[in-house]
């Protein structure tokens, strides 16, 4: 127990990792990763200020913290920063009308978003969706504007999942960039500003936080 108390000591808030900290994701959901629930469970008995932050953008808040709760963990929707919230007040902000290369499962997230005639566009990890054609209409898209946008939801190479290693969002979003010569913007880890929007929604200053992420982390 004072090994417990002393790493904590000073901190307000904990930023947590949710894939590969709290689960590995595959068929039937996942499993949580051993001694996680628990985890999460004494932090928060030791009234911590805890914020799960993830690069999810298979699945809406809505149904990511379903699943985290099927899988016994203690999360609130409000207690999750993402990146697809996060792009459509950024959308919102700037004027943006997106063309969207995303999976499936996130699309509510953007249902507010006008698409019409669209001069950006916002790349996710969509799975399947990341097909020839899924790319080239994008590609298509930013060539055709005069100043074109890319926002990437994160840029991690890949990911695990119970049946293996599965690629993410960053080499497609690489090929955009290269394709069209421009660089994207990222929204998501490892963003400083994604995790300074976390750490505000807690009010917990940087120094009085600390953050677990997965072995090998890219963000």
């Amino acid at each position: 127990m004072a090994a417990w108390g002393e790493r904590l000591a000073g901190v307000r808030g904990v930023l947590l990792d949710i894939s590969g900290v709290l689960y590995d994701g595959g068929e039937g959901g996942g499993a949580a990763i051993a001694g996680s629930v628990e985890a999460v469970a004494r932090l928060k008995r030791s009234r911590l200020k805890v914020r799960f932050c993830t690069n999810e953008s298979q699945k809406s808040r809505a149904d990511l913290v379903g699943l985290l709760r099927r899988l016994g963990f203690d999360v609130s929707e409000g207690e999750v920063t993402a990146p697809a919230p996060a792009a459509c007040l950024i959308l919102k902000q700037r004027g943006l009308r997106p063309h969207l290369l995303v999976h499936d499962g996130v699309r509510s997230e953007f249902d507010q978003i006008d698409t019409s005639n669209p001069n950006c566009v916002v790349i996710a990890d969509a799975g399947e969706g990341f097909s020839y054609q899924n790319m080239n209409k994008a590609f298509q898209v930013l060539m055709e504007l005069e100043n074109p946008v890319l926002f990437s939801l994160g840029k991690g190479r890949y990911y695990k999942e119970t049946s293996g290693l599965m690629l993410d969002v960053g080499p497609y979003m690489k090929a955009l960039e290269y394709a069209c010569g421009i660089e994207a913007e990222v929204v998501g880890k490892p963003s400083p500003e994604f995790f300074k929007s976390a750490l505000q929604e807690m009010g917990v200053e940087a120094h009085e936080a600390q953050r677990r992420a997965p072995p090998g982390s890219q963000g």
